[in-house]
């Protein structure tokens, strides 16, 4: 047999490079890159994506395998989507196939066809339309479903279901030959129809944040907008112009919790598809969504993370919405960063990027002194809205009740009993986050992590947050047996029957993850605060991106010194941004809002600036302190993990690891190295972790670093006995 072609595959596996298949000459032309493959691999077989067609191959063709078959005529990937996976899976040090993988919806990568989308209609075949009207006289139901397509000619399942016929009916005509199916072809809108309803006038500084953003052709702009300023008129009425003109839109969010309020905003201002991408859907539900933005039918397509490896057809303009959130950073397998990887696809594809939040990250405010990006202020809030009043409560020596000083109680009740609403943040799940015994010291810890397991009362058990092991509540102290168990701390559990007593004539809207795993539960949150009557809204960091409460007119931190004495460097910036979007939930309706913080420090630098000044002085203070001592973003950085049930071995393989890249790139005062050193939590999930930081000035040095460095490790047979990866620009030094 004569082979044409030599096909170069990205095939999901740990290896970092290509595999070679053949194409047998008398199956015609060779595909395209991008179409799926189906090709042997071991001894299984797997869905691989085309990458390259080639003449030749290093290896002897008598060793190469032909694929199996080809799963795409057309590449599913178009070319510019296929080069921002080929380049992300070279700056991250990350396997190609895997990464290109993550392009796809989970039902592509298992090797199936894209779905028929579900709203199919019915018609009559022509055997169906020679009919008699009373053919069918025995059978009313199909007479019904057979004079209703005679008058309308189509009609869709939900016709039907008005009509009260069920599905069975009309597939014994389909089996009859009576009826058949089709899928109706998605007319373009109209764009003098386009909105459903009428933009929002904008201010001053929206108008010109609006107006200063070029839509033809690439830029990168950062939309620094305090809370509640009106960021999200200016995306919409950005968006409107892109879509007039023919074009798509990409919206990226960080949070799943926010996909339905922002989703009903799209859907109410705008009359086209709305293309709606995350993990919270079915594979058939994101294939259908990710085909729709493929071929065009979304104009605008909305998204959690990995929402950027999103097909466009005709790609116009790309959002990323909160821009700072460390949830646009994959913290396992491919560790991409959404949004740096936004920039990258914006570039490539000539469109402008928006970058938007009220606390920029400072590698985004850094790129903007740089002039690498433009920025653009809102530094008010529209109407007459103001920006909440801070208060800080030094809890120092004072008698808490659970957590809650008198101030923090007082004002409460009085906001309550005027008819408003509290938002209370407490960044912890559970009832309490430890359990005792007050009569040997024993403490519930988890067996398999450095951590303490988190007493959730509400189902009697002891849940680790680290890896998931959980066991019931003791009765008795496993030690001593005595039954002198006390809950340590404040949990949001905890919290509630607290407020439920100091309360009780206000209802207590709990916030967590507990609480809202149920499918549309978020939105039933949010309807019902929507509704203004007066009650506490108690939550976790849920609460604290993007939601618009009109109604809350007082916000209470009730620890905010969690951030002050990480071991992360990023854990102070991390803590400014968290603080001030919880703070940003207040008055933002006709009421004007108030921020009571608690704090044990209330005269630390970090939270007087953020209290007394803003988030724009504090980040200018965390910027001198990176620049300072030459961290991210003045350095590039490169973390190297490993784990292993033999911490030694971890350590052993870091220790290697150091040596082999001083020898590539010796230390010096453009490139330094950390470790290794036990990670902030040593032992997870029964492995014990270490890592090695390096930092360089130059970005490309480091990526020749690494890409060096991890070939190495590839080969080394210390590696596998480990598990280790390689961490691009880590946002999580724990």
């Amino acid at each position: 047999m004569t082979h044409s072609a030599i096909l170069r595959v990205a095939v999901p596996s740990p290896l970092r490079r290509l595999f070679d298949y053949l194409w047998p000459a008398n199956s015609g032309p060779a595909p395209l890159p991008g179409c799926r493959l189906l090709v042997p691999f071991g001894r299984r077989t797997v869905v691989g994506v085309l990458v390259e067609v080639s003449d030749h191959s290093d290896l002897p063709l008598n060793k190469l395998k032909s694929i199996s078959a080809l799963l795409d005529e057309q590449p599913l990937l178009p070319e510019p989507l296929l080069q921002l996976g080929l380049w992300a899976a070279s700056y991250y040090q990350h396997p190609v196939g895997d990464a290109l993988a993550t392009a796809l919806p989970a039902l592509l990568r298992k090797g199936e066809a894209l779905p028929e989308p579900a709203d199919r209609h019915w018609q009559l075949t022509t055997h169906g339309k020679g009919l008699p009207p009373s053919a069918l006289a025995r059978a009313p139901r199909q007479q019904q479903v057979l004079q209703h397509l005679l008058e309308r000619g189509t009609a869709s399942r939900a016709d039907f279901q008005q009509l009260g016929v069920a599905s069975p009916v009309l597939r014994q005509l389909e089996q009859k030959g009576l009826v058949e199916q089709l899928i109706p072809k998605l007319q373009p809108f109209d764009p003098a129809t386009l909105l459903s309803e009428t933009p929002l006038p904008l201010y001053p500084q929206q108008r010109e944040a609006l107006e200063s953003i070029e839509l033809h052709g690439f830029h990168c702009y950062l939309l620094d907008g305090e809370t509640g300023s009106g960021k999200t008129e200016v995306y919409l009425q950005a968006i409107e112009k892109v879509v007039r003109y023919g074009r798509q839109a990409l919206v990226l969010i960080p949070e799943i919790s926010l996909t339905p309020q922002t989703l009903s905003r799209f859907r109410a201002r705008f009359n086209c598809p709305v293309a709606v991408l995350h993990s919270g859907l079915t594979d058939r539900e994101r294939a259908l969504a990710w085909n729709a933005a493929r071929t065009g039918q979304a104009a605008i397509v909305l998204g959690t993370r990995s929402a950027i490896f999103t097909p466009l057809q005709n790609p116009g303009l790309l959002i990323v919405d909160e821009e700072h959130d460390s949830s646009f950073k994959q913290q396992d397998g491919f560790r991409y960063s959404a949004r740096d990887l936004a920039v990258i696809r914006a570039h490539r594809e000539n469109v402008p990027l928006v970058l938007g939040s009220a606390t920029p990250s400072l590698e985004s405010l850094l790129n903007c002194q740089q002039g690498r990006y433009s920025r653009l202020v809102l530094s008010q809030r529209p109407g007459t809205a103001q920006q909440p009043r801070w208060q800080t409560v030094d809890i120092r020596q004072h008698r808490l009740s659970a957590g809650y000083s008198r101030e923090l109680i007082e004002a409460m009740q009085q906001q309550l009993d005027g008819g408003n609403q509290v938002l209370v943040f407490l960044n912890r799940r559970g009832f309490a986050p430890t359990l005792s015994c007050h009569q040997c010291g024993w403490i519930a810890n988890c067996r398999r992590c450095e951590a303490r397991l988190t007493v959730h009362r509400q189902i009697n058990r002891l849940i680790c947050h680290h890896c998931e092991y959980q066991h019931p509540v003791p009765g008795n102290c496993p030690d001593c047996h005595s039954a002198q168990l006390q809950c340590i701390g404040q949990g949001t559990e905890r919290s509630e029957e607290t407020l439920q007593v100091l309360f009780p004539q206000y209802p207590v809207i709990r916030v967590d993850r507990d609480t809202t795993r149920r499918k549309q539960a978020m939105q039933a949150v949010v309807d019902r605060v929507s509704g203004g009557q007066p009650c506490i809204l108690l939550g976790t960091q849920m609460l604290a991106k993007g939601h618009h409460f009109p109604h809350v007119t007082l916000v209470a931190i009730l620890d905010a010194d969690g951030g002050l004495f990480s071991a992360d460097f990023r854990a102070p910036e991390k803590m400014g941004q968290l603080i001030t979007q919880v703070a940003g939930r207040a008055g933002r309706g006709d009421h004007p809002g108030t921020v009571i913080l608690q704090s044990h420090h209330c005269e630390h630098p970090l939270i007087a600036t953020l209290v007394q000044q803003d988030y724009r002085a504090f980040s200018e203070m965390l910027l001198a302190e990176r620049r300072l001592t030459q961290l991210p973003p003045f350095r590039h950085m490169a973390l190297l993990r490993a784990e292993a049930p033999d911490g030694r071995a971890a350590a052993t393989f870091l220790e290697y690891a150091r040596q082999c890249a001083e020898q590539l790139l010796p230390a010096s005062p453009d490139t330094g190295y950390l470790g290794p050193l036990p990670a902030a939590m040593e032992k997870r999930n029964g492995r014990f972790r270490h890592q090695l930081s390096i930092t360089c000035r130059e970005r490309p040095k480091l990526q020749q670093l690494m890409s060096a460095l991890s070939t190495a490790l590839e080969q080394s047979s210390l590696g596998a006995k480990i598990r280790w990866s390689v961490d691009i620009d880590p946002q999580d030094m724990s």
